[in-house]
């Protein structure tokens, strides 16, 4: 963390492989800023997929969406500081730690005339998305309180099964099985819909209802593929019970929904990129139209 007040750069973003471009306002585009689960892995061993946590973009017309907050919220941030003043609507699957700590380092919300309207669950011990994202940011955590943010954040809680309009734009909730909860999103537009579902641990015995439904028919499916089905089941070191799933659960739940195109995502940070050149293989080998999340990868829904 630092040890000042985080500076405000120059509104030319520097850092980070993926640079947005404006896309026509009649496109439906999905971004990936940050791919991997857990903690942030940068190093020699994860350039091709990307090291930031999760963060996934989606522009459809003139609505940007931002889902979590992990770091790949930084370099997310520092790219749209070329387009202020920024609006943008936040959702945030739950407030686990690789999901919101980009969010005291997201440029753009310290900048007066942006605004951010921010989404999330009331958790199971009655916190709201608000506190929890302040909490972060108090002493001795955190050398500045989220009150130093001057964008105007606007706060919404959730509750799982709502349903949003934000005009022409629909997003369906879930409840997903991760430990404490979290949340999926499916967002349709001009009749295309994109899924995002991290954190999620498939069910042994069946599929998970929710999650099926919410993939339902949709162009695009972001999955919580953390593991392969031999370590989920490993018998030395299972991974029965963390609250995530693997690309096998993610391919059967693509056939069942009628998914058009899958993304697995949420990369575990023991997996380098030729573990997931190895892993994208199998996948597309059961899935064709399978691929694996890289930060900085743009996908349009059609």
């Amino acid at each position: 963390m630092p040890d000042s007040a985080p500076s405000l750069p120059n509104p030319q973003p520097s850092d980070g492989k993926a640079t947005m471009e404006n896309s026509p306002l009649t496109e439906f585009v999905v971004q990936f800023w940050g791919v991997r689960g857990s903690i942030a892995t940068p190093g020699t061993k994860t350039i091709r997929y990307g090291g930031n946590t999760s963060c996934v973009e989606m522009r459809l017309g003139k609505k940007r969406l931002i889902f979590d907050g992990g770091t790949g919220l930084r370099v997310l941030g520092l790219n749209l500081l070329r387009q202020m003043p920024v609006e943008a609507h936040m959702f945030f699957s739950h407030t686990h730690w690789d999901h919101i700590q980009g969010f005291p380092f997201f440029t753009p919300a310290f900048i007066p005339g942006n605004c951010f309207h921010i989404y999330g669950a009331i958790a199971p011990n009655g916190t709201t998305i608000k506190h929890r994202l302040a909490d972060q940011m108090l002493h001795p955590n955190f050398p500045v309180p989220i009150q130093v943010m001057q964008s105007d954040l606007k706060f919404n809680d959730l509750t799982p099964g709502d349903i949003l309009e934000l005009d022409d734009v629909k997003i369906e909730t879930a409840l997903l099985n991760h430990p404490n909860t979290a949340i999926g999103y499916r967002v349709t537009w001009e009749g295309h819909t994109a899924v995002y579902c991290t954190d999620t641990e498939h069910f042994p015995d069946r599929l998970d209802d929710n999650v099926v439904h919410l993939a339902r028919d949709a162009d695009v499916l972001i999955y919580d593929a953390n593991y392969t089905n031999e370590e989920y089941y490993d018998f030395n070191t299972p991974k029965v019970g963390w609250g995530h799933s693997t690309w096998q659960a993610g391919v059967e739940i693509a056939k069942a929904a009628g998914v058009k195109k899958i993304v697995m995502f949420h990369h575990d940070p023991g997996h380098d990129d030729n573990f997931l050149d190895r892993v994208e293989a199998d996948v597309q080998a059961a899935f064709a139209n399978g691929c694996l999340a890289r930060e900085g990868m743009s996908i349009p829904v059609i």
